[in-house]
Formats: structure tokens, sequence, C-alpha cells
């Protein structure tokens, strides 16, 4: 695959022509949850509410047994519900996913991303560090994420893209996410100029995923999607001309413009669109196969849409197995799996 597809996950998931119960091709992208331990408490994560396993890194018996299932895998996104920097074999992970030619990123809160890991993440090859920051300053960075940490992330960032210029390193790209908060979406253009004085050219508004149910901040009161104020219409807008002046590229997950990100879908069946189940797997770091990323964010608890164990049963087992066949045939009908129910209604695919 180019490099043009790697970057842009839309090209892959597309690119999956047939949907059916049973896969015709192995996967082509791999999540793989390293740690689900995090040195953060935010609102809108599951993790700080509940605990969805013990906590765990994944070894490295595990981390090789399913990457060596996949020869042919083209990306690798190495996070979940945890903070990957926390794993002290990180920069290994990513050096053997590199020396077999995969594309590689994942997200940090950017709180360890200290000048001593610098070089070493720069010498693992990394293509992507994403830095989910969620706040223009401290004060709503708190409220957000649970902890002070925002002044020390904000020096992280800086000067790791300093670094990277001085000794003229190209990767990895490195990008700033806000996710989309009625609380925090007006924080939108500051965000970009903040971006813009720490050396990142690349902000991404994430949209809110979110339990029925609702907590902390992962709630419907503070969801965009589904009703866009005029005035946090007018922040993105103000955003993307903002954006385009500082020479800051601002998109949106899923590689869409923010305002297209956040628009429903009008298919009878909002969900009917997505491909990941025909395109990528995930596994916790207890090896627990799951649909997609989006899952532990969109239905509690794991255990009724756990698809296989990778502990238990090689990936070919598990890729067409029962659950993984039931689970494609019911996301096909008019009653999907409970986690992908919202999927292009309340947030998008």
């Amino acid at each position: 695959m180019t490099a043009a597809v790697l970057k842009d996950p839309r090209r892959y998931f597309e690119a999956v022509q047939t949907r059916a119960t049973e896969a015709s091709a192995p996967p082509v992208c791999l999540y793989l949850e390293v740690t689900n331990r995090c040195n953060l408490l935010c609102e809108t994560c599951p993790r700080t509410f509940e605990t969805l396993e013990p906590p765990a890194d994944m070894g490295w018996e595990l981390f090789t047994s399913i990457v060596d299932q996949v020869p042919d895998v083209a990306r690798v996104v190495l996070h979940g519900v945890g903070e990957p920097m926390l794993v002290r074999s990180l920069p290994r992970m990513i050096r053997y996913l590199k020396d077999r030619g995969v594309y590689v990123l994942f997200n940090t809160n950017g709180t360890l991303l200290s000048p001593k890991k610098h070089q070493a993440m720069i010498d693992t090859g990394l293509d992507e560090l994403r830095v989910s920051l969620d706040a223009a300053d401290a004060k709503s960075f708190l409220a957000v994420r649970g902890k002070n940490f925002f002044e020390r992330i904000v020096r992280n960032v800086r000067e790791f893209t300093r670094f990277q210029q001085t000794i003229g390193a190209t990767s990895p790209r490195v990008s700033l996410w806000l996710t989309g908060l009625k609380e925090t979406i007006d924080q939108l253009p500051a965000f970009v100029r903040l971006a813009a004085s720490t050396g990142v050219r690349e902000v991404h508004l994430q949209r809110l995923v979110y339990d029925e149910s609702g907590y902390g901040l992962a709630r419907p009161e503070s969801s965009l999607f589904e009703a866009v104020r005029a005035d946090e219409s007018r922040a993105i807008a103000d955003a993307t001309a903002l954006a385009r002046e500082l020479g800051v590229e601002l998109d949106a997950s899923g590689a869409t413009e923010p305002g297209l990100s956040l628009k429903r879908q009008d298919a009878a069946q909002p969900w009917s669109a997505c491909r990941r189940p025909w395109s990528l797997m995930y596994f916790t770091a207890h090896g627990r196969a799951l649909p997609c990323c989006m899952a532990p964010f969109s239905a509690r608890g794991y255990d009724s849409y756990t698809l296989g164990d990778a502990t238990q049963q090689t990936l070919r087992e598990i890729w067409n197995g029962p659950a993984y066949r039931e689970f494609r045939s019911s996301l096909l009908s008019d009653t999907p799996p409970r986690p992908c129910a919202g999927c292009g209604l309340r947030w998008s695919l």
C-alpha cells in the first residue's frame, strides 16, 4: 500500500469491496492495546469509571504472536484505553513492526514525552505520534483530563518538535487532538494557535463516542454530533480559517473535515457503511478480540462483544470464527450489535 493509503484510514477501509458473513481476506490493520494502564483520569474515558480488565501491559510473546500471524499487515495502531508510553518495551515493539515495513502510530497523552526519550522515539522509525491534549488552557484540561499536566505536555511537545528540527528528523508526524465537546469546542481556534506555537502542523477534532447511559463528560449532552449550534459552527469555521493562515492542517477523526465529521448519516441504517469487521482486528492487553477501537466507549463491559481470545485461539480461528461471523451478520441487518447502533447516528463512522 502507498503512504497516502496508510495515512488515510478511509482508503483501506474502502478497499474492502465485499462484505459478507465470512471475510474473504485477512485484516490489513491491527489495533494492539499495548497497555490498559494510564496516568490520567479522563472524563471521556471508560477506564476512569470502571475496570474493563485487570491492569496489564501486553506481553512480548503475545504481541509478536499476533503480529506474526498477519505477515501482510499494512498498518498497526499501538493504543487502546491506556497510555502507550508507560510500556518499557514500546520502542522495541515499534522497531519490530518497522522492520516488517508496517506503518505504525499511537495516541499518547504526552505526559511522558520527556527529552531523554526524544532520540529513542525517533530512532524507532515511528510514523505518527498523536498527542491527545483536549484543551487549549490548563483549567479546561484539568476538567477534561482529571490531572493538572497541561503545561508539562505543551512543553514536552514543543521540545520534541524543536529536537526534530534540530536533527532534521521528518518522522514521526506529530499531531494534536481535541475531543469535540460542547464544553470545549469554542477553544478550537485557540487550540490551532497553540499547535502552531509548539511547532505542530496538524490538528484533529476527535468526535466524542459515548455509552448510551453516559459517564463523566462522555454523555449525550456533551456531544456535538446530533445538534451543532451556530456558535459551535462558527468556532469550527474560525479555526479552519486560522489553520489556513498559520499553515496548520485541520481535519477530523476519520480523515474528514471537521464540519462533515459532525453530520449525521441519512441512511436508514446509519451504521451500514462500516468496513472495520472486514479490515481490522483489535486486541486488548490481555489478548481479547474486540470489533474496533470505539467499542469500549460505546457499550459497557466487554463480555457482550468479545469476538475471541488470542491467547487461546489463532487469529485465523478468530477472524472467521462463529463470533465474528455472527457479529458481521448482525451488522448487515436491521438490528446491529450494541456497540455499533450509534455509529453514523450519534457519532460519525
